[in-house]
């Protein structure tokens, strides 16, 4: 007969620890009931800030959460467990329920840390810990945005969870404000010299830095709170954040007489046992042996171990590895090994280029053959390959390995894959070592990055390994397939030139020739972008039309409720009254919501179908077209006011932002492109973190390439600097043609670039030093397509054929679709989104 194992929580190691027992559990010796405080299934929490960028909590949700079809689990939400009676082996929850167990697992995480400041409980105070918590943030920061415009925002504490939420603010359109009464941000990660360059990065990003001062209270001012620093500093601010650290949720071990660690957390030896018979504890509340972690990786480590043990295998807790690797504000940060040096005799070589904005620092043994850790600032990409190598000897001298590629001082630069023995380390967060990773393309006829995820369980977590892991599979000799899918033997970039030599125009004569089948949702996309991007004619013209995806088909976004988005061009962001005028105007008659975005234009959501033709009659009348905000295609040029009016400007950026985007407006390619214009050093436009990012300096321009947002953001790198107009807009007129021509469907620039065969060297050499012997015929291609460029919303509204395609329902134009519906919310409609339902399984 099963026995019952309770979990109480249901964070990420919660869930883990169910999917381990489960997974192992062929036997069906536990029944497993889990006892969850939140009303939504464990969420990815380390994703917690990408939260802001959508507002889509169920993206978070971890794959099979709700454990539908998994009748050995009893998912029950929203019911916390109150008490824990260990002597009857029986756990009470808030509803009155009461569960026994054979087994019990802890797994309740931590509480955010407030520190006793007067005035910390405020309205306007917050903490940032879960999906409820940025709502309430966002609510506040709406309120104060529409009150008084630009609104600010303080975040107390300027670690990682800190500067997460300084980003989220800034997301929100908040000037953020960082106190942290440590002398440098990240003061547990990175190092003196690391932390100064980290400072200076984050202050160019409109975030303004407080070091070595606390918080000494809070008042209320008017609408408004008034922080008082220990320096004297005050701030008037719409919100504060707390953020300045975690502390054990062991209230239920303590109240049950469990064994309490020193500085809290549910004492648990290194098999993760507590104190009582048959109880354990995993993640943020358990201390092993004393200790408490609050990484995700070392919580799935304990998960595992007590899979184990629940499974009469042994095992015990291996440590953990503490390093980090992380994306904050749009700058690279990570840490690894003894980042401060501590070790005796350790020796420290550090490479700080201030004009790149790169730190790096090595931290090696007193004979500088063994790596100990180090510190890397504003250019992560060489972590996923030296962490590994820590406790080890290094494959080169330490200076070679941190000097660039090709440098004055290296051989050719950083650490190859081959270097890393068997048992490094590849996935932190799964414990998967290269020689699990090079096992399975061996025994188990691994062929590509997917089936290594499927087999290993590598690039699951974070994903920050999910480069190495096809590196790997090159370094195992395997060919990966670059085929679009399995009716185009080829590469996107051999499909583009197949469609440009051949002239063919239509994806029926191209998979005849060149293909097998009648095409799939992936290969008619990228063909259809392939033949936008070459000229043929209208998106929506013929059988083009049947190949765009969703968006694309309507030329808007396709939102959650099924109603669209109209987001007019506003080209570097600058507008005249009068068409401020015609939008305000037409969102109000037909009952549109309004959202001032982060690349500087105005959306507005919720049009329907056959609405659509009339919004933008309205708004081409008045002189507007299509941003293109649905399509694969340039987006924006985000710019500051430059030298037009900020005294600190030294170029004008609006002029120049206003000039690239009119000049690459409806270019299609691989994925969407963003772009950026500062005009002086101060980066107010965030032009690092695009596609492409021009800054001005006092000579000409510098023009950054390859910087994304997404799941896996990269800064972008220097590409050509002080430069004229002129050379600027050449050389970007080539990087965007040869990224068209050559990437991958649905590839950022910035994962384009890692792939080149030398990088960002090769791209320079390509397009500036012309080393292909291409660049005319790139400078060609983008002349053809500045010269032949049209409005595509104006070609639907001049063809009546189009237009018919506009209808809710092609049986009765002008019913409208009974399934939408609004409510209203800060004074204006929004769609009805119906409350995470409670999963409860039995």
């Amino acid at each position: 007969m099963s026995r019952t194992l309770v979990v109480v929580g249901h964070g990420m190691v919660g869930h883990r620890l169910v999917e381990a027992v489960r997974a192992e559990d062929t036997g069906g010796t536990w029944r497993v009931v889990v006892l969850a405080e939140e009303a939504r299934p464990a969420y990815d929490r380390v994703a917690l800030s990408s939260y802001v960028d959508s507002w889509d909590a169920a993206s978070l949700v971890l794959p099979n959460a709700d454990y539908v079809g998994d009748d050995a689990v009893e998912l029950r939400l929203g019911d916390p467990v109150t008490a824990v009676d260990t002597d009857r082996k029986v756990v009470t929850t808030a509803s009155g329920h009461r569960q026994p167990y054979d087994a019990l697992v802890l797994a309740t995480g931590s509480r955010p840390f407030v520190p006793p400041v007067p005035g910390h409980d405020l309205p306007g105070c917050f903490v940032y810990r879960t999906i409820e918590d940025l709502d309430g943030i966002r609510a506040a920061a709406e309120h104060a945005a529409a009150v008084r415009g630009r609104a600010a925002g303080m975040v107390v504490g300027g670690g990682l969870l800190g500067l997460e939420a300084a980003k989220a603010l800034r997301d929100l359109g908040l000037s953020p404000h960082v106190v942290e009464l440590a002398p440098r941000l990240l003061p547990l990660q990175v190092d003196e010299g690391g932390g100064s360059l980290l400072r200076r990065l984050v202050s160019a990003l409109d975030v303004t830095v407080h070091t070595g001062t606390g918080t000494e209270r809070i008042d209320r001012d008017g609408e408004r709170l008034l922080a008082r620093l220990g320096n004297g500093t005050e701030l008037d601010v719409d919100l504060v954040v707390f953020s300045a650290g975690v502390r054990p949720r062991d209230e239920l071990a303590r109240a049950a007489g469990l064994a309490v660690a020193e500085r809290g957390g549910v004492l648990v030896d290194d098999a993760c046992r507590a104190s009582a018979p048959d109880v354990y504890a995993v993640g943020e509340c358990a201390a092993v042996e004393g200790r408490c972690y609050g990484l995700i990786a070392p919580g799935y480590a304990m998960a595992e171990v007590v899979a184990a043990r629940l499974l009469d295998r042994p095992a015990t807790f291996p440590g953990a590895d503490m390093s980090t690797k992380l994306k904050l504000l749009g700058v690279d940060v990570a840490s690894f090994g003894d980042a401060h040096g501590t070790t005796e005799g350790a020796l420290e070589v550090v490479v700080n280029d201030a004009v790149a904005g790169t730190y790096k620092k090595l931290v090696v043994s007193d004979n500088a053959r063994t790596l100990l850790g180090g510190v890397l600032v504003g250019d992560a990409s060489d972590y996923n390959l030296l962490r590994p190598l820590v406790g080890r000897t290094l494959p080169g001298e330490p200076g070679a390995i941190l000097a660039p590629a090709g440098g004055a001082d290296s051989a050719g630069g950083g650490v190859g894959v081959e270097a890393l023995p068997d048992d490094a380390q590849i996935c932190s967060c799964n414990a998967v070592t290269k020689g699990a990773i090079t096992g399975a393309v061996r025994d188990e006829g691994c062929d590509s990055v997917p089936a290594l995820k499927s087999c290993t369980g590598a690039g699951t977590g974070c994903g920050s390994c999910v480069p190495m892991l096809g590196k790997l599979l090159d370094l195992c000799g395997v060919e990966q397939s670059t085929a679009v899918c399995e009716h185009f033997p080829r590469s996107r970039a051999e499909l583009f030139e197949i469609v440009r030599a051949t002239r063919i125009s239509t994806f029926s004569e191209l998979i005849a020739r060149y293909g097998s089948g009648s095409g799939c949702a992936v290969c008619k996309p990228a063909v259809a972008s392939i033949l936008a991007t070459l000229g043929n004619g209208h998106i929506l013209d013929g059988e083009q039309a049947t190949l765009q995806d969703t968006n694309d088909r309507f030329l808007a976004n396709l939102q959650r409720n099924g109603t669209y988005s109209v987001v007019p061009r506003i080209p570097g962001g600058e507008i005249t009254p009068d068409k401020l005028m015609v939008i305000a105007q037409v969102a109000k008659d037909f009952g549109l919501y309004t959202k001032i975005t982060g690349g500087q234009r105005i959306d507005l959501f919720g049009a329907t179908v056959d609405q659509l033709p009339r919004i933008w009659r309205r708004l081409v009348d008045a002189g507007m077209e299509s941003g293109h905000a649905y399509g694969k295609a340039l987006r924006t040029v985000k710019s500051c006011v430059g030298s037009t009016w900020c005294r600190y400007g030294v170029q004008d950026s609006v002029g120049l932002a206003i000039e690239l985007e009119l000049r690459y407006r409806g270019l299609r390619s691989p994925h969407k492109i963003k772009a950026g214009v500062s005009g002086c050093a101060r980066e107010c436009a965030e032009a690092r973190g695009k596609d492409f990012g021009v800054i001005a300096t006092e000579k000409g321009w510098n023009l950054y390439v390859g910087g994304n947002g997404g799941a896996m953001p990269r800064h972008a790198q220097l590409l050509v600097s002080d430069v004229d107009k002129e050379t600027l807009v050449r050389t970007i007129d080539r990087f965007l043609m040869f990224y068209v021509r050559t990437a991958d469907r649905l590839q950022r620039t910035a994962p384009w670039i890692e792939e080149l065969d030398g990088g960002l060297d090769h791209l320079r050499a390509v397009i500036v030093d012309d080393s292909l012997g291409i660049c005319a015929d790139l400078d060609e291609a983008m002349a053809r397509h500045v010269a032949g460029y049209t409005d595509e919303w104006r070609g639907v509204l001049e063809d009546p054929d189009k237009l018919t395609r506009f209808a809710s329902f092609v049986n009765a134009p002008g019913t409208p679709d009974p399934t939408i519906s609004f409510r209203v919310e800060r004074e204006q409609k929004v769609p009805v989104t119906l409350g995470m339902p409670e999963v409860v399984r039995r």
